[in-house]
């Protein structure tokens, strides 16, 4: 059995998660019904804030947290709800991400970073 390591994982999850850029992702949001995951630590969004709306779930607590069409799902995702994942700089939500796809979710998207987020002027809220 091959071996996974964190670059080759990073390569699998890109070629399944589409990466979105700012233009698209504002253009999801607008416009589709969306949950915006922040896969962060907490102390980072204690430290810098979260996107609007946005849901944090800590990365490793993903699997323990989403499930398709389980009432266990803290924001009743289903499994055809646009989701947008995002981290500090869009390689820790590339991997969550394709967990979640691997969970059942179909409609899966790697928003990227939150500077990048923030530097292109998107709307951000005090953390929860």
């Amino acid at each position: 059995m091959e071996h996974n390591n964190l670059e080759s994982l990073l390569e699998i999850a890109n070629k399944e998660i589409k990466r979105l850029s700012f233009n698209e992702s504002s253009s999801l949001i607008n416009n589709k019904e969306v949950v915006i995951i922040d896969v962060r630590e907490e102390s980072e969004v204690y430290n810098t804030g979260i996107i609007k709306n946005a849901v944090h779930i800590p990365r490793g607590l993903i699997e323990f947290t989403l499930s398709p069409n389980s009432l266990k799902n803290p924001v009743k995702i289903t499994d055809n709800t646009n989701i947008l994942v995002y981290c500090a700089g869009g390689y820790r939500s590339a991997l969550a991400a394709k967990t979640i796809k691997d969970l059942g979710f179909n409609n899966v998207y790697n928003l990227g970073g939150y500077n990048e987020w923030v530097e292109n002027g998107g709307e951000i809220q005090a953390s929860l």
